[in-house]
């Protein structure tokens, strides 16, 4: 695989913070509430959108226009006052509208991967030295599949976007305590404050990591589902201010409007992947090491799911 050797035959560590912001954007994109105040968003789109440099905006149209898959990389950042912030948590999602079918991919933060220019790192370490730029070509580069799309979500506006769809209901596996909340087995609804809780929780979790990130993957399903059918017209200036305050994409007003119409059946055919490596110290530092055979394995299987038919 490209420039694959020299990039991790070492270590990595464990996996994303929150799902933080992410999900609010793809609620409305992939579920499909925007379709019903289009109208309505043109400002906020104009706000949120915020292209690469080097995009060729007629090759991502194209896309669309041939219904191919397309990849986009969700980014929530922990954008603090003065600090441009980490990416905490970072998703691969893989749509193709000819099978109706997505895959997400929940990238560990602390995964040790080459960082153009800068060397070995964790990858999430990527967005604190080039912004969403470089987040982008570290992720195409350590899995060898191209990004044809982003979307960064501050991490204040989770709780927001949650809150503003009225929450959601999850099947939660195992009793625990986090921050103060209680959740109990079976089937709970989760305001915002609570979901940020339930998927921060690790310590507790037979699985560590996966067991959280497993979580993260679980939440954004179900506010994918819920914004599918989330009529509440109410609340969409709500709902548009958090959109705009808090999230950045490449993704126009025509984009988003093909999401809709030609992908959004991909959300009812979903995987969820995880990538397999073992913690490992190196120079007192802590990094997730994947195996390249790993990586190969991760990469075939988005790639046979972009190319399925």
């Amino acid at each position: 695989m490209n420039s694959r050797v020299d990039k991790r035959h070492k270590k990595r560590r464990k996996w994303p913070f929150w799902v933080g912001g992410i999900i609010l954007a793809f609620v409305l994109i992939i579920g499909g509430y925007i379709y019903y105040v289009w109208d309505k968003v043109g400002d906020t789109i104009a706000t949120m959108h915020d292209p690469l440099e080097g995009d060729n905006q007629k090759e991502l149209n194209a896309l669309f226009k041939n219904n191919d898959s397309v990849n986009i990389l969700l980014l929530g950042v922990d954008a603090r006052e003065g600090d441009k912030g980490r990416s905490d948590t970072m998703i691969l999602m893989s749509l193709n509208p000819k099978t109706n079918a997505m895959t997400m991919l929940s990238i560990p933060r602390d995964t040790y991967v080459n960082i153009p220019g800068r060397g070995m790192d964790k990858i999430n370490h990527a967005y604190a030295f080039g912004d969403v730029a470089l987040s982008v070509q570290t992720v195409e580069e350590a899995f060898d599949l191209p990004v044809h799309f982003y979307a960064r979500v501050n991490m204040e506006g989770f709780q927001q976007g949650i809150d503003a769809i009225g929450g959601v209901t999850i099947n939660n596996t195992q009793e625990f305590s986090q921050d103060g909340a209680s959740f109990s087995k079976g089937n709970i609804t989760l305001s915002g404050e609570d979901a940020l809780k339930y998927i921060r929780m690790r310590k507790n979790d037979p699985r560590g990591d996966m067991g959280r990130n497993e979580r993260q993957r679980e939440v954004l399903t179900a506010a994918i589902d819920k914004g599918a059918s989330f009529n509440n017209i109410t609340k969409v200036g709500d709902i548009l201010n958090i959109l705009g305050g808090n999230v950045k994409t490449n993704l126009d007003k025509d984009n988003m409007q093909t999401l809709f119409s030609d992908y959004r059946g991909t959300r009812k055919n979903s995987k969820t992947m995880e990538i397999n490596g073992d913690g490992q110290t190196i120079n007192g530092v802590w990094y997730y090491v994947v195996p390249d055979g790993e990586f190969n394995r991760i990469t075939t299987e988005i790639k046979d799911h972009m190319e399925a038919r």
